[in-house]
């Protein structure tokens, strides 16, 4: 019989979640270590939800990629025995003609996948709580959702502690990719036949030169609000809202699951400290924001403010992926930008099959980074869910 291989992944986010679940299933005994409580409240994917949809501007690999991202969820929640996951269908709107809206439309309809244009003047018809001031484009999809994170974050831990899977708490002073170990803080060197680094908005701190340059920390606000009474039944079947103007704009979550309505900046600011910044969102954050989805809320100061925050992202320049292999039996994971959320589960089956096979771990970075085709046997893993 084979000797057991074992692998070592840094992070209890999101992604080293699911390429532990990923590994488990491929027959890798797994430790994973993290430095806080999980879900750790300062990690990049602990917040209610993240969202899934087609949209992509002209993005059409990730637009690919997103069925198949469904289909390895469907593998996640039967593992789990829960389906952490509201659908709420897509509302695109857009201050402009062309940009990201328009490069969405032409993809989305390029691979026949349906959404609706909205004349202007049909935005308040259908969605009372929003104004169609300066709305030059809209769209809608059927598709989409919102996945609730922490939810799935403290299930899938859970479940991968009754899978044989090793949780240890420690923070790490150094990474070594060329010898697949981790340095704790307390003296103790970790090592494995596999390592995975999948440190979030850490990652550049302790990977230095590979990822300077690359990815960095951002400081990203969001904003829990109530809504005025009148439009608290229309944003509870309302779909997820993307606003995006032609200086970034913003998205709002309607409450679901017992969640409240959120609304998020989508540009970056490419600036703060993970590890020390305060999470308490300033009140000049909360006004920015604010000042962001005011114009398109109808009866804006009737909003209550119930809480914000902050959460970092990791952040590379073009929002393309980054996972590769940094040595023969090293993958790092970063630079999800806030958008990788809703990959994770399909990420961790690709590099679980890249593990075995140097050139699937070759072809892993083009297709992680939404410019190539997945290679055959990459996601060898993904079982229909038909």
């Amino acid at each position: 019989m084979a000797a057991q291989r074992n692998a070592l992944v840094l992070g209890a986010g999101i992604m080293g979640l699911c390429t532990a679940w990923a590994l488990t299933r491929a027959g890798w005994q797994v430790r994973v270590i993290e430095q806080a409580p999980i879900p750790n409240p300062r990690g990049a994917s602990v917040d209610q939800h993240r969202l899934i949809r087609h949209a992509y501007g002209a993005q059409a690999g990730y637009m690919r990629m997103v069925d198949p991202a469904y289909a390895a969820w469907e593998m996640i929640w039967a593992a789990l025995g829960a389906r952490h996951y509201v659908e709420t269908g897509v509302l695109a709107l857009a201050n402009h003609q062309g940009g990201w809206l328009a490069g969405s439309r032409a993809a989305l309809r390029a691979d026949g996948l349906s959404c609706v244009d909205l004349a202007p003047d049909q935005i308040t018809k259908r969605f009372p709580m929003l104004s169609d001031t300066g709305i030059a484009a809209a769209f809608t999809l059927p598709r989409g959702g919102a996945l609730l994170a922490e939810r799935i974050v403290a299930g899938l831990a859970a479940h991968l502690a009754t899978q044989g899977v090793v949780f240890e708490a420690a923070e790490v002073t150094a990474a070594l990719p060329d010898r697949a170990a981790l340095r704790l803080t307390n003296g103790v060197a970790r090592s494995a036949d596999l390592l995975v680094l999948a440190a979030g908005p850490w990652g550049p701190r302790l990977l230095g030169t590979r990822l300077t340059g690359r990815v960095v920390p951002s400081r990203q606000i969001l904003v829990r609000l109530e809504a005025p009474p009148e439009f608290r039944a229309a944003w509870a079947a309302a779909p997820m809202l993307l606003d995006l103007a032609e200086d970034g704009g913003f998205y709002a979550v309607p409450p679901v699951a017992g969640t409240a309505l959120k609304i998020g900046d989508h540009r970056f600011s490419r600036q703060g400290d993970a590890g020390a910044d305060p999470r308490e969102a300033t009140p000049a954050e909360i006004e920015e924001i604010l000042a962001l989805a005011r114009p398109r809320l109808i009866d804006a100061a009737g909003y209550r403010v119930l809480g914000a925050q902050a959460c970092y992202y990791d952040v590379e320049d073009r929002e393309e992926f980054i996972l590769e292999a940094a040595a023969p039996a090293c993958f790092v994971m970063s630079g999800f930008s806030g958008h990788g959320f809703k990959f994770a589960p399909l990420l961790g089956l690709a590099l679980a099959a890249a593990a075995e096979d140097t050139a699937l771990a070759r072809a892993l970075p083009g297709w992680a980074a939404g410019r190539d085709a997945p290679a055959p046997g990459l996601l060898a893993g993904l079982e229909s869910t038909t």
